[in-house]
């Protein structure tokens, strides 16, 4: 499949130029809970499992991944107005910390509502759609949705209101910062049925 080539291709690149590698011992937890406590909180939680389904959960999600969002909306690449203004204060050492932070936080795992094994959510996350040249989201996520750091996000037990949110921006292009436009590409082939369906079955994951 093409976009298969395309992830082979990124991922490699991605391996090669990898920048968000860090020594341990440079990074300040204690400085990152005390962002947390000021700008964090009230949408993700202290220890980063959201009780807002419209707000991510991002306990145990890769640190290199989240410092990488957060330059992204401070410099524009993502775009959000309520995380640009969270941001704008921050430094790139501060989100490097806060990477590490929610990383290390122990996620509160979450129940599908109705796609669990043999439903439509679970065929399109482990075997794609093969007459739209749909990969399958485990290609890229892994089968339990536990990703690969720091290239793609950890999505299991993330909010399904939060991951079609983040499916129809990227169909819309209202978020451009995907790699190669890979979920750019994927999000614009499947039908809000499908989206709801795979991101119901993403909240069930384990």
């Amino acid at each position: 499949m093409k976009i298969l080539k395309i992830l082979y291709f990124v991922t490699l690149m991605y391996i090669n130029s990898h920048v968000y590698a860090n020594d341990d011992s440079s990074i300040d937890l204690e400085q990152a809970k005390k962002i947390v406590n000021n700008l964090c909180i009230a949408c993700h939680g202290i220890d980063g499992n959201s009780s807002i389904p419209a707000n991510p959960n991002l306990s145990a999600q890769h640190a290199g991944y989240i410092t990488k969002q957060l330059m992204q909306f401070k410099n524009g690449e993502r775009e959000n107005a309520v995380m640009k203004g969270m941001v704008a204060s921050l430094s790139e050492e501060d989100m490097v910390n806060l990477g590490f932070y929610f990383e290390q936080q122990k996620q509160k795992l979450l129940t599908a509502s109705s796609n669990g094994k043999n439903s439509l959510g679970e065929k399109i996350y482990r075997a794609g759609v093969a007459s739209k040249n749909i990969p399958a989201c485990a290609s890229c996520h892994g089968p339990a949705g536990h990703g690969i750091p720091d290239l793609y996000p950890r999505l299991n037990s993330q909010h399904a209101d939060y991951t079609v949110s983040q499916l129809n921006a990227f169909r819309l292009e209202k978020r451009m910062n995907d790699n190669a436009m890979m979920m750019r590409t994927i999000a614009q082939k499947l039908t809000e049925k499908e989206m709801s369906a795979v991101a119901d079955y993403i909240q069930g994951l384990r």
